[in-house]
């Protein structure tokens, strides 16, 4: 996509802080991090959320997070891994990624707020979501 942020800088015409690179992937430290050493995992093909991604490119995606997300617990103390679907969730970029961010006990990143099931709501939901598989 012409005006992706990503995709130009899998092209190379925005610079990044390139971490690892194969064929199929790019990982970089985001420019905005919540941490020191925050990664950003992409496909070089433009995809624009999970849903929309072809299974064989979501594996070796994955496959360089669960590699990064090695990296990142030797350099820390623990690792969020997560990955924003669509705008409600906090998508920014319109390109699918995941977020590797290195955690430190007491950061202060405790990233959700909790909530809590009245009775009886979390079997109906939990039936809601199995209908829709």
């Amino acid at each position: 996509m012409e005006d992706c942020i990503f995709c130009k800088i899998v092209k190379g015409e925005v610079p990044c802080k390139k971490i690892y690179e194969d064929e199929e992937t790019l990982a970089f430290l985001d420019i905005s991090p919540v941490a020191k050493g925050h990664t950003l995992v992409v496909p070089k093909k433009h995809v624009v959320t999970l849903v929309d991604i072809d299974e064989e490119t979501l594996k070796k995606v994955i496959v360089v997070v669960k590699k990064l997300t090695i990296a990142a617990n030797k350099y820390s103390e623990g690792v969020t891994v997560g990955q924003n679907n669509n705008r409600a969730s906090g998508q920014v970029v319109d390109h699918v990624h995941f977020h590797i961010i290195p955690r430190t006990e007491g950061d202060g990143l405790d990233p959700w707020p909790r909530v809590h099931y009245v009775e009886g709501e979390a079997g109906k939901i939990a039936e809601e979501i199995k209908s829709l598989l």
